[in-house]
């Protein structure tokens, strides 16, 4: 017998080479009236440059990055709050940082009606084409639901399901298609998580747009379904909606993430500047096993122009304490290191 086949016999070998998948997630990303007028050069032309500068390596190193993208896509005119429609040009810069995962489920999609959302999903499929960034949340037709919902992606050898649903919209719906992935409507959420076990997604992770406005606590409503998600096979719940940072909680050894809070905006309330980056590791060991280790959190805060620099800016917090003497005014740095104290005491997230 061959040298080589004698070991090949008694040497163990493992199956798979182990290997650590990345996901990363931001809050609500926005688009107020005065983050447009910052943003435009001249035409057609807007520089959101400077809003992930400093967090783009951390969105960049992820395997699969996700942003809640809560405006309309629907063309000129470009309007911020009550019905936004933002510049195209913002959903490719966030391609252009590195993210992967566009979340379409919020209040506001139907905020221009039906041909807002048209043009939305019109322009999620170009990017989905041109840079092969994917969208869920969202339909315009039975086949596309089908396709996104959930949106189930497979990286590393490890399968993921996205779910994302939002409690409702501002908006009428004005007809069943285009549709958006509602709350209370369980029966098809349940048939979406269904779907993700028949074709074997390693994790499924809930991303639903909820909760009360500005409160730093999760409500009863929000506690109950995410008990009524876990005992249905989701692994994570990462929720949005609030503008503020909610607080974390185990159900059955599931985190639940109740609001990561804005991402970038132009709100200046108490609190609505501090967010959260949730990232979820995942490994496959050499023997095939797939486990995830416990999810991160990492606080953000969205300087706005006039405090950091003159232009809207995502920093990463404990980075950046002690450093005031950066800031162009330092109370927006004295805001931030306040907000940050409060929140991290009142949501027991450190």
């Amino acid at each position: 017998m061959p040298e080589r086949w004698k070991t090949a016999l008694t040497e163990v070998h493992p199956i798979f080479r182990q290997d650590t998948l990345t996901i990363r997630f931001l809050g609500d990303v926005m688009m107020h009236s005065a983050q447009i007028a910052d943003a435009h050069r001249s035409g057609d032309e807007y520089d959101f440059s400077s809003y992930f500068r400093l967090i783009e390596d951390d969105i960049r190193d992820a395997d699969i990055a996700v942003a809640n993208m809560e405006f309309t896509l629907a063309g000129e005119p470009y309007t911020g709050y009550p019905c936004f429609s933002a510049p195209d040009t913002l959903a490719y810069h966030l391609a252009d940082c590195g993210f992967d995962i566009f979340l379409a489920a919020n209040n506001h999609i139907f905020d221009k009606g039906t041909k807002g959302v048209l043009r939305t999903i019109r322009t999620y499929r170009k990017l989905w084409r041109e840079r092969g960034i994917r969208f869920t949340g969202v339909a315009d037709d039975t086949q596309e639901l089908q396709s996104n919902n959930p949106l189930i992606l497979r990286r590393k050898g490890i399968s993921i399901a996205l779910l994302n649903f939002t409690y409702g919209t501002n908006m009428g719906l004005g007809g069943i298609w285009p549709k958006t992935n509602r709350m209370g409507d369980r029966k098809s959420i349940q048939d979406a998580l269904s779907k993700a076990e028949e074709n074997d997604a390693d994790f499924i992770i809930a991303l639903p747009h909820w909760g009360t406005e500005y409160q730093l606590s999760h409500s009863s409503e929000q506690e109950e379904y995410a008990r009524w998600l876990v005992e249905n096979g989701v692994d994570f719940i990462i929720g949005a909606h609030p503008h503020v940072v909610q607080d974390f909680d185990m159900i059955d050894n599931v985190p639940v993430v109740y609001s990561l809070g804005n991402a970038i905006s132009n709100m200046s309330a108490a609190n609505t500047q501090l967010e959260l980056m949730a990232t979820i590791r995942i490994i496959r060991k050499q023997n095939g096993d797939i486990v995830s280790l416990p999810i991160e959190l990492e606080y953000l805060w969205c300087s706005r122009p006039g405090g950091y620099n003159n232009s809207y800016t995502v920093i990463p917090v404990t980075g950046f304490i002690g450093r005031s003497e950066e800031w162009l005014n330092k109370a927006d740095y004295d805001k931030m290191i306040s907000t940050y104290e409060r929140v991290r005491k009142e949501t027991g997230i450190e």
